[in-house]
């Protein structure tokens, strides 16, 4: 599968790597164009939760075929720096209290905030996957002031109507939703009424 999108990928330190891998794993296989920015924090955040130590094309990559370029997060001259560089779009999944705070006051020190500021002011899609809970008064107000900036705010909220039997089936939940998002195609399975339209109907048989 080709395709001519190309979507920046932000990778922070909220626990939630898995969505981050899931992620990149499902761009690539639709052939978008992904460029991948993980903080120093989400390196421990691979390294802690997934055991990947090193953060290379071959922990996300399956195919020769596919166009993945990993940016250095300290690298402000690097081209995602710039409005030049023409995207789609940027998701920043998991995202951390303290990069959802970073983005929102405008500080852009490091490559994902930067890249996250360029987006917004370029007009393309932000999309931003906080995951920490419960969510306090601060982090409330810097999603909406990001969201009235023009990000997407989704958190990482799972769904249980495709009744879920692992781990992975909610991950693809969240992971399908965000590549629905950048109408990336896909064939993970969180369509609501592909499985429970029969459970729908019995359960209105029972009630009656």
């Amino acid at each position: 599968m080709s395709s001519n999108k190309r979507i920046i990928v932000g990778v922070t330190g909220a626990s939630g790597a898995v969505y981050a891998k899931r992620l990149v794993e499902c761009l690539l296989s639709a052939g978008v164009d992904v460029h991948l920015v993980v903080s120093p924090w989400g390196k421990r955040l691979f390294r802690d939760e997934l055991g990947i130590a090193t953060i290379d094309v071959n922990a996300f990559s399956r195919s020769p075929r596919d166009r993945l370029t990993i940016h250095p997060h300290q690298d402000l001259a690097s081209t995602l720096a710039s409005g030049t560089f023409l995207s789609d779009g940027m998701i920043i999944c998991p995202c951390s209290s303290n990069s959802l705070g970073r983005i929102a006051a405008g500080i852009g020190d490091g490559l994902i905030a930067r890249a996250a500021h360029v987006t917004l002011k370029e007009g393309r899609r932000l999309v931003v996957v906080p995951r920490e809970m419960p969510t306090s008064r601060i982090d409330l107000q810097n999603m909406l002031r990001l969201n009235e900036a023009g990000a997407v705010i989704c958190p990482a909220s799972p769904a249980f109507y495709m009744k879920p039997n692992h781990i992975d089936d909610l991950v693809d939940s969240v992971v399908g939703k965000l590549l629905d998002l950048f109408q990336v195609p896909h064939d993970l399975h969180i369509r609501w009424g592909d499985d429970t339209e029969v459970s729908a109907r019995a359960l209105t048989v029972d009630s009656r």
